[in-house]
């Protein structure tokens, strides 16, 4: 199949592929007798894992580990355990920093409780005075 068909096939962009391709998580696909680029089904079933793992908010690294693991399926699994036992740990922070985000989002749009100029605001005020709002604390990395 060519790779606008793999694209269609795996709901993935042609230029994600090519990505893939490029570092390494897609192996290379044979050329035909024309130079297009042909597709079997084992990129599409590695398209699907990928994907899969993508869902889940797992890394390029985290996945080019899985996929290592997938691909040597004599190995023993329990560094597939600890990998995604990793990820739940940074989910989890995640889940803490978003929350106390919340927190100080909801606590901010609890000084405006009148609609009035904004140059009275106090939403506008806390969000310029110096240490009002420390959003470092709560900053979330993807």
């Amino acid at each position: 199949m060519k790779i606008g068909e793999l694209a269609e096939r795996s709901g993935c962009l042609v230029e994600t592929i090519r990505y893939y391709e490029r570092i390494g998580l897609l192996m290379p696909p044979e050329r035909a007798m024309n130079n297009y680029r042909t597709y079997n089904e084992r990129h599409s079933e590695r398209l699907l894992f990928i994907r899969h793992c993508r869902a889940l908010d797992m890394t390029l690294d985290e996945i080019r580990t899985l996929l290592d693991f997938r691909d040597r399926p004599q190995v023993e699994c329990a560094g597939v355990n600890d990998l995604l036992d990793k990820h739940i740990g940074h989910v989890v922070e995640r889940i803490q920093a978003l929350t106390a985000l919340e927190a100080q989002l909801r606590e901010l749009r609890g000084r405006c409780v009148v609609a009035d100029t904004t140059s009275s605001c106090a939403i506008l005020r806390a969000l310029g005075a110096e240490g009002s709002c420390d959003a470092s604390a709560h900053r979330v990395h993807a």
